[in-house]
């Protein structure tokens, strides 16, 4: 139960822009941590002392905990109420980055990256939540397209602010200037959002079901991050852990099909325009996700590149996406939007072809406009699938797919990163193996020794030459694999029938 759909009224014109202001900030924040991160993790490796795979669980660990978070929302927002659950996501949430840029350990810093995962995991739907709730519906529409700009605009410039802040200043920082924003959302939210509370609902906890979500995603995530590590099913702590996701995921479905009160409605997936296109989702979000790695890190590692610029490099695809979103947004009530979502989809596949073709040679603009390009297409993936899986369910379910449909996302987004860099990892070696056994090495020694190098100068230039092609040979498999991916999801979305229903979609977080 909540207040009326007038709470709009309970706030003057100006209070209600400044709350729509923090509000839009507060989201603006917790989308940026998502990738914030991603350029500076070579930074923190090497201030930690450990792996640069080891430094990926700084990015998994925050997507996992805010991907188990997510679709209890709704049920969160029930029993504490919008209003208090917002204000203590966002005290946690700087408590924690506090935290994160105090770290000086590998395990405290994903220890505190898990606390602000499940924080900042019920902020974002909050804040759309709260923004339907203080303006009037003339409003609402625009409103959410301001809105919608802070989701893109966050993961473009996560990575060049991280990069930036890495570069000049310390990682630690890339955590520390949260805090700022943090305590202006808590004050502002204090001050101005409580008249539109919602009231309280003492409802049933889900122990069991919230326990087994936890433990088979736990037991997932564990597995994909350390597997590189351990030679994957050779070693038995990984089988153990793959048998414990297996059962406690089957278990969790079974628990949460037959429990009166669920903390995850799982009884969404029997629509199949949902379960179609949060599949087409989750496929997307992840072969897209690859990019994301893998680009900064080769750039930094390989190419020479600063932070900052590698950032940059990989900042494009949401810039040139903020300037068509309000486009897609007129075309959805007027097209097929599975016609709109296929065409994206086949769009991104095909850019992501075009980066599968780079060398060692590429300069700035050859990376960064296949990015650039990409971005066009975004917007007409995004905002019409939304349309198709929250109109293919019942209204009283649209705030249960919602949820659903972002917690699919975030754990393909964690998965992939585990994935994807162990492909590349993989075939790193692979692609060094074959060009040592083809190279014609002592030739080329002899001719660099000539040249007035010495022999363990010329050995070390010829590992470099090596390592640097078989790293880029391995990412353009990389981007390979993940446009099939797309490629099949753009035919998976096929599997919908076309939403006939006008779509609330102010559940949609």
């Amino acid at each position: 139960m909540s207040r009326p759909a007038e709470t709009f009224s309970l706030l003057s014109p100006r209070h209600r822009l400044l709350a729509g202001l923090t509000l839009a900030l507060s989201n603006f924040m917790v989308v940026l941590d998502l990738t914030i991160a991603n350029v500076s993790v070579p930074h923190i490796a090497g201030n930690l002392g450990i792996s640069a795979d080891q430094g990926t669980w700084i990015i998994t660990s925050y997507a996992v905990a805010e991907a188990i978070c997510v679709p209890l929302t709704g049920w969160l927002s029930q029993r504490f109420g919008a209003v208090r659950l917002f204000i203590l996501g966002m005290v946690g949430f700087g408590l924690f980055s506090l935290l994160c840029g105090l770290s000086m350990s590998l395990g405290m810093i994903v220890a505190c990256r898990i606390g602000q995962g499940l924080c900042g995991g019920p902020l974002m739907p909050m804040s759309q939540t709260l923004l339907m709730r203080i303006f009037p519906p003339d409003q609402r529409g625009r409103v959410m397209g301001l809105w919608a700009m802070t989701t893109l605009l966050g993961p473009a410039m996560g990575p060049i602010v991280g990069g930036y802040i890495s570069d000049n200043w310390s990682w630690h920082w890339i955590f520390f200037i949260n805090l700022p924003i943090a305590v202006l959302c808590v004050f502002s939210a204090l001050v101005l959002l409580r008249p539109v509370e919602t009231v309280r609902v003492k409802l049933p906890i889900d122990y069991i079901g919230l326990a087994l979500l936890v433990f088979w995603i736990g037991c997932l995530q564990i597995m994909l991050d350390i597997g590189r590590d351990r030679d994957w099913f050779g070693d038995p702590l990984i089988v153990m852990l793959a048998v414990l996701a297996a059962i406690g995921f089957c278990v969790f479905i079974i628990w949460e099909l037959t429990e009166e009160h669920p903390i995850v409605d799982l009884r969404v997936f029997r629509h199949v325009g949902f379960t179609s296109g949060v599949f087409t989702l989750a496929l997307c979000f992840g072969a897209y996700f690859a990019g994301i790695v893998v680009i900064p890190q080769w750039l930094q590692i390989s190419m020479g590149y600063t932070a900052a610029w590698a950032g940059l490099a990989t900042a494009f695809t949401a810039m040139s996406a903020i300037f068509v979103a309000p486009i897609a947004g007129r075309l959805v009530s007027k097209a097929d939007v599975r016609i709109m979502i296929s065409g994206a989809v086949v769009w991104i596949g095909l850019m992501t072809l075009w980066r599968a073709h780079w060398t060692t040679d590429a300069d700035f603009w050859t990376i960064a406009l296949p990015q650039l390009v990409q971005g066009f297409g975004m917007p007409f993936f995004m905002i019409p699938l939304t349309t198709l899986t929250l109109g293919s369910v019942r209204p009283e379910e649209t705030a249960s797919a919602a949820g659903m449909q972002n917690f699919l996302r975030t754990l393909a987004v964690a998965i992939s990163t585990s994935l994807v860099l162990t492909g590349w990892g993989d075939g790193q070696r692979i692609s060094r193996n074959e060009m040592v056994g083809r190279l014609n090495a002592d030739t080329t020694i002899a001719d660099l020794t000539s040249r007035g190098f010495s022999p363990d100068q010329a050995r070390q230039m010829v590992a470099n030459l090596v390592d640097a092609q078989a790293q880029v040979v391995s990412m353009d498999h990389v981007f390979f694999i993940a446009a099939l991916v797309l490629f099949l999801a753009a035919a998976v979305v096929w599997l919908a029938p076309r939403p006939t229903g006008t779509v609330d979609r102010s559940a949609a977080h």
